[in-house]
């Protein structure tokens, strides 16, 4: 491989967009081993460092892992199709339910070439965080938790960053959290481990450089929701 052009951080910020085609070049473990090791430096919540993550190299085991994410994409797929945004709060902050009988969907296929062939990409990690010890201090709130994810989400991008500067891409699904309770006893997770996220990865067909995102102005106020926007000037 040829070396690889070093990527200064704003750059690497505004370029690493998500890889869901992978060349049929295998990763070596050393290679995987290199990404965990600068992923590692993520922050966590009191720097706790609950990430658990677990390559999953077996055939047998990638192949359920992937019919067990696959349920989970056909509900988002098929609650995308009846129009709905999958798994998200209605105006009170609360999920209304699927507008879908999630059983049949799960049931109906969703052709996508990548959730098709997920048993087969170079790279396929589970990543878990240990709920012990993560602040989850929203866990009362009366809508949609979100905060517990502060200490487990930086890491996974960090694993996407670290990926980039090996000259390889990768993506963060988790479709397989829909399934956690059957992936559990296939991984061995105790029960105070939740499962985050399942990243892919490998050398992309094509790296995505040009990303398409909300400017500034359309996401950033000044002193209130409703506050003047910020806009970038330089």
């Amino acid at each position: 491989m040829e070396p690889l052009e070093p990527l200064d951080l704003r750059t690497a910020l505004r370029t690493t967009g998500s890889v869901r085609a992978f060349t049929d070049e295998a990763v070596p473990l050393d290679v995987v081993a290199r990404v965990l090791d600068t992923a590692r430096f993520a922050p966590s919540g009191g720097n706790k460092q609950g990430w658990r993550v677990i390559v999953v190299q077996d055939p047998t085991v990638r192949a359920q892992i992937d019919a067990l994410a696959n349920l989970g994409w056909r509900e988002y797929a098929h609650m995308t199709a009846a129009g709905q945004r999958p798994f998200a709060a209605d105006d009170t902050g609360h999920w209304p339910g699927p507008s879908i009988d999630l059983e049949q969907a799960r049931r109906t296929p969703a052709p996508w070439s990548f959730m098709d062939g997920l048993a087969t990409v170079p790279v396929l990690m589970v990543v878990c965080v240990d709920l012990r010890v993560v602040a989850a201090v929203d866990v009362e709130a009366d809508r949609i938790h979100i905060a517990g994810g502060g200490s487990i989400y930086p890491f996974v991008w960090n694993l996407l960053l670290s990926a980039r500067a090996e000259g390889l891409g990768g993506v963060m699904t988790t479709f397989l959290v829909r399934q956690e309770a059957a992936a559990g006893d296939l991984l061995g997770l105790p029960p105070y481990v939740a499962i985050a996220s399942l990243v892919a990865m490998g050398h992309p067909v094509h790296q995505p450089t040009k990303l398409s995102r909300k400017p500034v102005a359309e996401f950033a106020t000044l002193d209130h929701y409703n506050g003047p926007a910020v806009f970038v000037t330089t």
